[in-house]
């Protein structure tokens, strides 16, 4: 017998973002080729995949971590790198992706119905695509991006028309093997039913499913016995049907006092998708009534059911007595409760327009550091992590960027001083002011920015200075003789 594993932890890391590349075309009687760096692929995503054919969350048990391939980086002749590969992970019908904090990220329901788990990274931009009028031949090229990492919990929640409710060896599993061509495992001790049940059942043109769960007992939402752990399962049913054992013997029970145990379990469990179990349909099935006592029973407790408001049907699953007027009875309670529903809808795309006074960031003081300051937003943290800080003009090119967004106007504002502790995303320094963006600036070697007091890297022009001053007349001795 298949294992069933219905919550599972997954490990998602989207593919990194290929770097882009710094290159300068080289031919023949051609000294001025120009930048030529392609740019690098982006990184592949993790995506899940709605699957019918899929029912349990078994595979992620044992294969918790899923990373799709990274972006290739870019080449020279204008080459971009190659795309990563997404990954695509099948999960059943009715999962239900929640964050670590309980956050419900989405309900995948519907075959097909596909979730981003986590996206890749983008593609570093090469030299030839960053070429402006100012910087024509770019010495450096931006990183790729890492991929997204995110820790998910996934939920499955049976999509049934009925789930059927009872205590343990109420005979839920036995009802269900024969209304439909489910065969689940059926003892006469409690807790049979380890793992919930799906069966079709057919009745004239209706055609339904119905889900045994696992018995439930007193406390079961509180985490007693295997209810809470399957309680999950009726969320989605449109009926629920109270399954009472007639003949039991045990001290205390009775159909009655079962019913109300049950009730009361329902109504202290909450959903997670936010609905409200007590406005569901109900029945109740008074069962094993092929047993004299058990018929005595039933005939004295259907009235005050009925009474409450639930209709009551006697059926025996040993003898089949009372079985086709059940059958019956819940296919119009489904079509009833299919037909008040509200028509699905086609999914509409929303676009959300930047607000007009978004800035894109914003910059508050450190706590943590006196005088310092920290910036926050989506675009200056992307730009940190494209940057190669080992080229000076990378980090000119990102000064720039950071310029013309307004951050060094906000600091400003804040009071921030030359010297001060700024801090974006996982980059701390100290913060200097830089030339305003938009007015001209001397241009200096590739892979150089003059703005950078603590540029330390020789360019060409001073080597080719220095070879000069070694060849120098005079430098030279020559004995005479």
């Amino acid at each position: 017998m298949a294992r069933f594993v219905d919550r599972v932890v997954i490990h998602a890391a989207a593919g990194n973002g290929g770097n882009g590349c710094a290159s300068v075309h080289r031919e023949k009687f051609k000294p001025l080729g120009g930048p030529d760096g392609g740019n690098g692929g982006k990184g592949g995503d993790v995506i899940l995949v709605v699957d019918s054919q899929v029912h349990t969350l078994l595979d992620f048990h044992f294969r918790p971590h899923a990373a799709a391939t990274n972006g290739k980086a870019g080449a020279g002749a204008n080459r971009d790198g190659a795309n990563g590969e997404d990954l695509e992970l099948r999960v059943p019908d009715g999962t239900v992706v929640l964050t670590e904090d309980g956050e419900v990220v989405a309900d995948l329901v519907g075959e097909g119905t596909r979730l981003i788990a986590a996206a890749g990274g983008r593609g570093g931009l090469g030299n030839a695509s960053l070429a402006s009028k100012a910087r024509k031949a770019p010495g450096f090229a931006l990183l790729g991006e890492p991929g997204e990492t995110r820790d998910l919990v996934l939920e499955l929640k049976s999509v049934a028309d009925v789930g059927l409710l009872g205590f343990p060896s109420a005979g839920k599993s036995s009802l269900i093997s024969v209304l439909s061509a489910a065969k689940p495992k059926i003892a006469d001790y409690p807790f049979t039913t380890l793992v919930p049940n799906l069966g079709v059942i057919t009745a004239g043109e209706t055609v339904f499913t119905m889900a045994d769960v696992p018995g439930l007992i007193p406390g079961a939402s509180d985490g007693k016995g295997l209810g809470l752990d399957f309680l999950r399962h009726i969320e989605r049913c449109a009926v629920l049907a109270h399954v009472v054992d007639c003949a039991t013997f045990e001290e205390g029970r009775d159909p009655l006092s079962d019913i109300d145990a049950l009730e009361a379990e329902l109504a202290q469990y909450t959903p997670s998708l936010g609905g409200d179990l007590a406005d569901r349909p109900r029945v109740v099935i008074l069962n094993k009534i092929d047993i004299p006592d058990a018929r005595d029973l039933a005939d004295i407790v259907k009235p005050e059911i009925e009474a409450r408001g639930l209709r009551a049907f006697e059926i025996s699953t040993a003898s089949r007595e009372g079985l086709r007027e059940l059958t019956f009875a819940l296919a119009e309670v489904v079509r009833e409760y299919r037909a008040a529903q509200p028509e699905k809808e086609a999914t509409r795309i929303v676009l959300r327009p930047t607000a007009v006074d978004d800035a894109g960031f914003t910059v508050v003081e450190d706590p943590e550091t006196e005088g310092g300051f920290i910036v926050r937003g989506d675009r200056p943290e992307r730009w940190i992590k494209q940057t190669d800080f080992s080229n000076d003009e990378a980090v000119g090119y990102l000064a720039d960027r950071l310029n013309r967004l307004g951050v060094e106007e906000e600091l400003v504002k804040l009071g921030a001083v030359p010297g001060c502790q700024v801090t974006i995303g996982d980059l701390v320094f100290d913060w200097e002011p830089t030339t305003p963006a938009g007015i001209a600036m001397t241009m200096t070697g590739r892979g150089t920015d003059a703005r950078l007091e603590r540029n330390e890297r020789v360019g060409a022009a001073d080597r080719k200075a220095a070879k000069k001053a070694r060849r120098l007349p005079g430098d030279y001795e020559f004995d005479e003789e």
